[in-house]
């Protein structure tokens, strides 16, 4: 009876605990408000798996409680019972995954013509590489990163010679824009993670993932890194800045050419520049 009477209780408190929490996601920021109903969806039919099993348990412990009159009988088979817990739980992990499956594909499927931010994660700073007036970003791989070329950008693409280079500092996007991030990490695994825009991503070593967003609302967020990637991982951090297209312009404006940091990187190195 009592045993009953605590699964009962469970159910009970984790469904208010549910819904009188102060704990919730952070406002969204972002045009994927589809990731938040498929998490809803999520949670409501684990929820009401989980209620259901719970306090399916609490009847039959107080239903078939032990009493001297009482006797038990051994069923090893019921094809009916097991028939209904098979669809019923093909029909469940079903209406889990599909929602799921149809955000996924929208998630990576960026808009023709959207314009790309390459993301790249180090131990420990984000960096960010944008096209320049070509339009395009040059091609780029880990094996060419040396102290000069700290994202490892091809030396053989000029492509990459106008691109925008963020190290360390903060990424700022126009407001209302459609934007796809390429990730890209040049020697562990990453996870960028911005949670006001629901977008999560791993970087891979020698893979290169993406997604798009819209961002919906100006502000400065925070990156962080949910991949644990080394002692530094907790400093790992950025913000991403939206602000209106002109703030953005404007912005872009100051930004280096990588053509500009070579030239200002090797007049740093060379042995006139060098102090006594």
């Amino acid at each position: 009876m009592v045993m009953a009477v605590i699964l009962a209780l469970l159910a009970i408190g984790s469904v208010l605990f549910h819904a009188l929490s102060p704990w919730w996601w952070t406002p969204i920021a972002s045009n994927w408000r589809a990731i938040d109903g498929t998490m809803l969806a999520t949670f409501w039919i684990t929820g009401f798996a989980f209620c259901a099993v719970v306090l399916f348990m609490a009847y039959c412990v107080f239903r078939f409680r032990h009493t001297d009159e009482s006797h038990a009988s051994y069923e090893p088979e019921n094809r009916r019972l097991e028939n209904w817990l098979a669809t019923g739980t093909a029909i469940g992990v079903a209406a889990i995954l599909a929602p799921g499956l149809i955000v996924w594909h929208r998630f990576v499927a960026p808009p023709i013509g959207t314009p790309s931010v390459e993301v790249i994660g180090q131990q420990w700073q984000w960096s960010f590489r944008l096209p320049g007036a070509d339009g395009r970003l040059g091609a780029a791989d880990a094996r060419f990163v040396t102290a000069f070329n700290p994202i490892g950008l091809s030396p053989n693409d000029p492509a990459g010679k106008d691109d925008l280079l963020v190290l360390g500092d903060d990424l700022h996007l126009p407001l209302g824009a459609p934007v796809r991030f390429l990730l890209r990490s040049i020697d562990v695994v990453h996870d960028f993670y911005v949670p006001q825009f629901r977008a999560k991503m791993d970087l891979m070593p020698g893979t290169l993932t993406s997604f798009w967003f819209t961002p919906t609302q100006t502000g400065t967020f925070e990156i962080l890194c949910a991949g644990f990637c080394g002692v530094g991982h907790p400093q790992m951090r950025g913000f991403v800045v939206v602000e209106s297209p002109e703030l953005y312009e404007t912005w872009r404006r100051t930004q280096k050419t990588i053509a500009e940091l070579t030239v200002a990187r090797a007049a740093m190195a060379s042995p006139g520049q060098r102090r006594p």
